[in-house]
């Protein structure tokens, strides 16, 4: 049978409600080059739905039913709009918990540091944007400063650096986090050092698992599968 969804607008955001009514919610943030429906999104609902959750996932900008609307991508955007999502859920159910991939954790991290989530649950985060920053310009040979003279650079791995997103970056780093958190951590990852991730969930008191063999993106049925009992496991 196929579950129950329902779309819908939330201020003018895409928005995806998997599952009957409940009284407890997931809110669920993709990360970039994703969108409200991907493949991490409906195996929380899969898993999630039958214990008596609602998922709640919606389109960031320049994704999903967004690509090509005017809002940016950008850190201060996602936040807010992250923000007002929270709020939207906080006055219709009585218990929320919270998942986010890769950068939807860093937009999490910033806009629902204060909220009261029972739980949060983060894939391949993204925990220091700064310091993936720094690492992109690396990659691409770009300076601090070439970077402020020339405010956006093109790379050739396909991401834009921009001075201000750096900017936003160095003045909100992650923290204080108090929300009871689980994180799934691919061994392979070679976006988010582990090292970090690690730091992050120690700081924290973070129970982290590591999936060695797993990449960034997981994606193929193994990584998959590994996904499933992860959320089987934590919910």
């Amino acid at each position: 049978m196929e579950m129950e969804k329902k779309t819908f607008e939330i201020g003018g955001i895409p928005a995806l409600l998997w599952g009957p009514g409940a009284e407890r919610l997931i809110l669920a943030v993709h990360g970039s080059h994703s969108h409200k429906a991907d493949v991490p999104v409906r195996l929380l609902a899969e898993c999630a739905v039958p214990r008596g959750y609602q998922v709640l996932s919606f389109d960031l900008p320049q994704h999903g039913e967004r690509a090509q609307g005017p809002a940016p991508f950008e850190q201060r955007v996602c936040v807010e709009e992250l923000a007002a999502v929270v709020r939207y859920a906080g006055k219709r159910w009585l218990r929320l918990s919270l998942f986010g991939n890769s950068l939807g954790a860093w937009f999490s991290l910033a806009a629902c540091r204060d909220e009261p989530l029972e739980q949060a649950l983060f894939l391949s985060p993204v925990v220091d944007m700064r310091r993936l920053i720094e690492n992109m310009m690396a990659w691409a040979g770009v300076t601090p400063q070439r970077l402020r003279a020339e405010r956006k650079i093109p790379t050739g791995f396909g991401e834009t650096l921009c001075w201000d997103e750096y900017c936003y970056a160095c003045r909100h780093p992650a923290g204080p986090w108090r929300v009871p958190t689980a994180i799934l951590y691919g061994g392979k990852d070679d976006l988010c050092e582990q090292e970090v991730v690690q730091a992050f969930a120690q700081r924290f008191g973070c129970a982290l698992t590591t999936v060695p063999w797993a990449p960034h993106y997981f994606h193929t049925p193994q990584e998959l599968d590994a996904l499933r009992g992860w959320f089987a496991e934590k919910l």
